[in-house]
């Protein structure tokens, strides 16, 4: 296992080289962030004196360079508008979308386990009918609508909740529903394929030829041996989060890493876009890691090599 881990952390490291040449060509291509930095009546002397004060008028080649250097030493650069360094406030930042990732993950596993499992073992039915359709509305509605919605009916209409900002669990609800309902819906049409596929299977029907309880043979036997394929999609599903949380922390006011990104994106703020983004990046690496050990867990039959 160690040596597996080892393994897959060295291979990492080119992924991570090649997303910061994106990352640093996009925003290298989006044009000078100083004509937004100065008043509007700047003269052109001007912007050529912070630029090059700044190392923008640089060729590509230098520039990526002294952010590369920059980016082995941990340091992402100084963010145009906050004046400070990126990383940090990018990791201030964090544990807000970290917490409402984790809600949001939480809310999608409650629902989608349930009502997969259901629908599996209503196939065909109306039961059944009623699952797939729910979670191929919940796939179909924008993150944004939604939580237009909820907010106008739970937080306006009747009052149970606040309309932005973090603070207390009352905070966390509407955002983690808005950004779980997606999720949710993918999971539970997963689980439901998985489990039809496991139902069929000869020791299924031998188990319940030997009169055990369908609660044990479907919960005991065959929603174990489905949760591999569920573990893949939740690990892939971590970039949806974080991307789903760019749009959701907007619209509640939630002042996690997805807000300061998409102002990040509006300022031309290059720093904390390349510091956003890498982070963004291990995340979502850390959790396809994490898959593979789960998947151990699940079926000792999987071997590392």
């Amino acid at each position: 296992m160690l040596k597996f881990l080892l393994k897959r952390l060295l291979e990492f490291i080119p992924v991570l080289l090649i997303i910061s040449f994106i990352v640093f060509s996009l925003v290298f291509v989006a044009g000078n962030p100083v004509a937004l930095m100065l008043p509007e009546d700047a003269s052109q002397e001007d912007i050529e004196r912070l630029t090059a004060a700044l190392g923008l008028d640089q060729p590509f080649i230098v520039q990526y360079g002294k952010y590369m250097l920059g980016l082995l030493q941990g340091d992402f650069g100084n963010s145009f508008r906050y004046n400070t360094e990126a990383l940090p406030l990018v990791l201030e930042r964090l544990p807000a979308t970290l917490e409402l990732a984790a809600a949001a993950m939480l809310i999608a596993i409650i629902i989608s386990i349930p009502f997969g499992i259901w629908s599996a073992t209503k196939k065909n039915t109306s039961m059944d009918l009623l699952a797939t359709g729910g979670a191929v509305l919940g796939k179909a509605m924008p993150n944004f609508w939604l939580g237009i919605m909820l907010i106008l009916l739970f937080s306006v209409t009747l009052g149970w909740f606040p309309v932005s900002g973090r603070g207390t669990v009352a905070h966390l609800i509407l955002p983690a529903i808005t950004l779980g309902t997606g999720i949710a819906a993918e999971m539970t049409r997963l689980i439901r394929s998985s489990m039809v596929e496991i139902l069929s299977q000869d020791y299924v029907r031998t188990a319940k030829s030997k009169g055990i309880r369908d609660f044990f043979v479907v919960y005991k036997h065959a929603f174990r041996n489905s949760l591999i394929p569920v573990v893949t999609i939740t690990a892939l599903q971590t970039s949806t989060l974080v991307g789903g949380a760019l749009i959701t922390e907007t619209v509640f006011s939630w002042p996690g890493l997805g807000q300061l990104l998409i102002q990040a994106v509006n300022t031309r703020d290059m720093a904390i876009v390349q510091a956003s983004v890498f982070i963004i990046a291990i995340l979502v690496i850390l959790m396809n890691l994490l898959a593979d050990v789960i998947y151990r867990i699940l079926d000792p039959r999987i071997k590392y090599s």
